[in-house]
């Protein structure tokens, strides 16, 4: 019985590669009570192995977070068995605005504490309090109205790519900064109109639940979150007010919503909206990199990445020891790689 992925990194991307039918990227999420996680992770995965599903997946006893890819042929088998099971029977169903069929190249599915890594303590609030939902359309009419405040509920590099019309965009690394930050900021404005987004509208979910607990009256979320919105505003022919792009956790590290760049290279500045992962792996900075800066820096973010990767692999080692065993994963973010993307920003700004 196989419940894990066996291949390596480069034979699955080989084999994703070499497919010669389509796939479909798609998300959901739901906040139901899993009574044995692992092994309803376990039997998911049996499950969807089998229909050649790829992609993340998370389980928690609150419930599942999933971003798929799956084959055209198999889409009627997999929501049937989605269907079959009475936690997930008539999910509501995300499809990607832009799908190359390249979303995910493995499966991969884990049980954690929440299906949303939000560092709030849910037993100190009531979390099925939640604001009001919003369809795209009631959302879209809402932006830019008196006494209305649209808030971005996502971390700085994905609103930085895209966002909506008059939407305040926390410069933050994380969502429990961004909850703080929110009601700190908006302590005095409480009585005011909030419209919250995020990428698929669960994060909403815990922040609007949040917000009305501190005392925000008027608390509404979109529902289905931005990949929602921009299938619904099309399918009514109505401009999009989210402009840009619409950052997602796969692959594709992007889906264009309405074409038009509003970032800029982090090193030279010009337009551009691809984000890339530096080269150097003991840095591995997300960030946005054009075309001409990927081949000047050799895919990294700085000069001083660009030379590490250059050395022989025995002094990357060495270097990498020499690093880690002085400072924590966290210590590494806060003091080396946060700095570092905030001085590249500053400096493509001009």
């Amino acid at each position: 019985m196989q419940l894990y992925n066996k291949l390596s990194k480069e034979e699955l991307k080989e084999q994703l590669e070499a497919e010669t039918f389509k796939r479909k990227t798609i998300s959901f999420y739901r906040y139901v009570q899993i009574g044995e996680p692992q092994e309803f992770r376990d039997n998911l995965f049996q499950t969807w192995n089998h229909l050649n599903c790829k992609g993340r997946i998370y389980i928690a006893k609150e419930g599942i977070n999933a971003q798929m890819s799956i084959p055209e042929q198999n889409l009627d088998a997999f929501f049937l068995q989605l269907n079959n099971i009475a936690e997930l029977k008539d999910m509501p169903i995300k499809w990607a605005v832009e799908d190359n069929g390249k979303s995910f190249y493995k499966l991969i599915i884990k049980v954690r504490p929440k299906i949303v890594a939000d560092g709030l303590d849910d037993s100190a609030f009531d979390v099925t309090n939640v604001g009001k939902h919003l369809n795209a359309l009631e959302f879209h009419n809402q932006i830019g109205k008196e006494d209305t405040i649209v808030i971005d509920m996502r971390n700085h590099y994905e609103s930085e790519v895209g966002h909506f019309e008059h939407a305040i965009c926390p410069d933050v690394d994380t969502f429990r900064e961004e909850i703080e930050m929110v009601v700190k900021a908006f302590d005095q404005e409480k009585d005011k109109k909030f419209l919250l987004y995020c990428t698929g509208g669960i994060r909403c979910e815990k922040a609007s639940a949040y917000l009305r607990h501190h005392g925000f009256e008027d608390v509404n979320q979109l529902h289905g979150g931005i990949i929602a919105y921009a299938q619904e505003i099309k399918q009514v022919g109505i401009e999009s007010k989210f402009r840009g792009k619409n950052f997602v956790f796969d692959e594709r590290l992007g889906e264009s919503i309405n074409k038009e760049v509003i970032a800029k290279c982090h090193q030279c500045g010009k337009p551009c909206d691809t984000h890339t992962n530096c080269a150097n792996d003991d840095c591995h900075l997300l960030f946005i990199q054009c075309d001409e800066c990927r081949e000047h820096y050799n895919a990294c973010c700085t000069d001083e990445c660009k030379e590490i990767i250059a050395l022989p692999i025995k002094e990357r080692i060495q270097l990498r020891s020499k690093f880690h065993d002085k400072y924590s994963k966290s210590q590494i973010y806060r003091q080396r790689i946060r700095p570092k993307l905030q001085e590249i920003r500053i400096k493509a700004k001009g």
